[in-house]
């Protein structure tokens, strides 16, 4: 059965998340009432964004000077090489933002990768949030579940989806498997779904060929997370 990876970024690839070390050195008064918001529920993390962004001080030059101090998951280029040579397409979805991402990875010596993501825009003084990939009752930036039925469609029938936090929650549910971090790993505990915990990407590509193989979605065990014994057996035939 073929797959399709859909990967999330901040937190997941990156080590921290870009908009918010953006927001907590940048941000103007205001950012923090958004965010409380966005916790509570009582606005979509959409327009908790857009509200966000334009509170930014801070000009093009000087972003891209914070970017380019964003480091990233120390085993992520050897899973997109591996990726590749299993022929698994891989795509970033994200609800963070589309110029941070490209230009992190391209400082990380990244091949360009298909990114799905908020689009970043500088109005003179000023940023701006464009959305083009939210959905209809869908109160995220990037609608994930939008993004995993048109890779069932176009690229595998089964979608492996990588990630790390809230963003990642509801996508969890819809995906065929899951490679968990952080908090993710807890939601996909609570809510029974099939998962792997991993603490970086060397541990996910340790994983790939359980996954390719069918091992890992055996009903007997819902948690996949790699076991210590078996690491070095599936390093070998990776």
């Amino acid at each position: 059965m073929r797959w399709s990876i859909l990967c999330d970024f901040d937190g997941t690839i990156s080590l921290e998340d870009v908009i918010d070390s953006l927001l907590e050195k940048y941000g103007q008064p205001g950012w923090q009432e958004l965010e409380e918001q966005w916790k509570s529920g009582a606005i979509g993390s959409r327009e908790c964004m857009q509200g966000q962004v334009r509170l930014l001080k801070l000009d093009p030059a000087t972003l891209d000077a914070h970017l380019d101090q964003v480091q990233i998951d120390p085993g992520f280029a050897a899973f997109v090489s591996r990726a590749e040579k299993l022929g698994l397409p891989l795509r970033i979805v994200s609800d963070g933002l589309d110029y941070a991402i490209h230009r992190i990875l391209a400082n990380h010596g990244l091949p360009p990768l298909p990114v799905v993501a908020n689009h970043l825009r500088w109005c003179e003084d000023h940023w701006e949030l464009e959305s083009p990939y939210q959905a209809e009752g869908c109160r995220s930036g990037t609608c994930k579940c939008t993004c995993a039925a048109q890779a069932r469609a176009n690229e595998a029938p089964r979608v492996l989806m990588i990630g790390d936090g809230s963003s990642d929650f509801c996508v969890s549910e819809d995906a065929d498997f899951v490679f968990a971090k952080r908090r993710l790993i807890t939601h996909c505990t609570n809510a029974g779904i099939a998962h792997a915990a991993i603490d970086t990407f060397h541990d996910a590509i340790a994983l790939l060929p359980r996954l390719l193989d069918g091992s890992l979605l055996q009903p007997r065990r819902l948690d996949a997370s790699p076991q210590p014994a078996a690491l070095p057996l599936l390093l070998a035939t990776a």
